[in-house]
């Protein structure tokens, strides 16, 4: 099986994370992509009530597409969500076809040196880069070729979604138009979520 993961906090899932996984899909051959949304993320402050919200909006925002699968993998395993522990608990659970491809953005990627085990997890996942920003400079990222990280940069339009801006929106009442998928943001106001 050759694996593609979409690991995040998804808080909440939105359409720019769809229009990012239909792309890998549709262009780098992979049959399944496996969403894993971090129970206890470690570098974010998360509201642990939220989890199980966070994880029921992932579900309704793939739940159409049969290509893609949901992996309740980090709400199993105790502790922070760790990128590294979560890769290796993978290899156990799955055959899996080469390294698992692991789907991130330009913001997150620049930080992966302090990621857990960063030194580690670069020898088990090739990564898939999402550019966050303007102001993209490719050449800028040759120093994390040097540190043996393998990746390339998706061939996606830059996309100005982000989860931060949806929360602020919802907090203020302003409308969500071509942000989220349906069925999640039904689910938000049913459960009067990001009110505060």
């Amino acid at each position: 099986m050759k694996m593609c993961i979409f690991s995040g906090t998804f808080n909440p899932i939105h359409n720019g994370h769809i229009y990012m996984a239909e792309h890998i899909l549709k262009n780098y051959g992979f049959s399944k992509l496996l969403f894993i949304p971090a129970f206890n993320p470690p570098l974010k402050e998360s509201n642990p009530d939220m989890a199980a919200h966070r994880f029921n909006m992932v579900k309704l925002a793939v739940e159409d597409n049969p290509n893609f699968e949901v992996s309740d993998i980090e709400y199993r395993m105790s502790g922070k969500s760790y990128s590294y522990n979560t890769i290796c608990k993978l290899y156990n659970e799955y055959t899996i076809d080469g390294k698992i491809n692991f789907i991130l953005g330009t913001d997150a990627f620049e930080s992966l040196d302090n990621w857990y085990e960063s030194e580690k997890l670069r020898k088990l996942v090739d990564f898939i880069v999402f550019v966050r920003k303007n102001d993209f400079d490719e050449v800028k990222y040759d120093e994390m070729k040097e540190k043996g990280y393998s990746f390339k940069f998706a061939d996606m339009q830059f996309n100005d979604i982000s989860s931060t801006e949806i929360r602020k929106r919802l907090k203020e009442n302003i409308s969500l138009k071509g942000f989220l998928p349906e069925k999640v943001e039904r689910y938000i106001k049913e459960n009067g979520l990001y009110k505060n």
